[in-house]
């Protein structure tokens, strides 16, 4: 080695990452990147944290809709809908062989609870979807991934 810097860890190393974050909405689009991302965790022998997030209801639900779709229904549907979405990865890890936890964080918004779960589950990766849209709709609606990437001080690894 010459001037103190160190090789870059490439994918042969066994701990280059160790604990991954894979983000999962239940979309065909998110369920590639949690196949990508569990793979991953497989080849490197690394443990997993599957999140899915529920924005806020005030966020989600909006004017007359809010009143037709109470907040407790609306939980109560997040929750049943978190289950479903996390128990495929949960089994997709299984078969894997890969140790998995599942998170539903409730009443966030996607990218700083991605962010915050990463800290706090000491991930050294995040694994997430990037839905690519553009223009208006990403003026709009912004973009998770691009929050994630920006904020987190771990490396992202966004699937498309």
């Amino acid at each position: 080695m010459t001037g103190g810097k160190h090789p870059a860890p490439t994918c042969s190393d066994r701990n280059m990452y160790s604990r991954i974050l894979i983000a999962t909405d239940g979309t065909e689009l998110s369920d590639r990147a949690v196949e990508q991302g569990l793979a991953l965790a497989a080849k490197l022998g690394a443990d997993v944290t599957a999140i899915n997030v529920t924005e806020p209801h005030s966020s989600a639900v909006t004017g007359e809709w809010a009143l037709a779709f109470p907040i407790k229904e609306y939980d109560a549907v997040a929750e049943a809908s978190a289950g479903r979405i996390l128990g495929k990865v949960a089994e997709m890890a299984r078969e894997l062989g890969v140790s998995c936890k599942t998170v539903h964080v409730t009443h966030h918004f996607a990218a700083e609870a991605i962010v915050d779960q990463a800290n706090d589950h000491k991930c050294d990766l995040i694994v997430m979807a990037s839905h690519g849209r553009r223009g208006v709709a990403r003026f709009f609606l912004g973009s998770q991934a691009l929050h994630v990437l920006t904020s987190s001080t771990i490396p992202v690894l966004i699937c498309k």
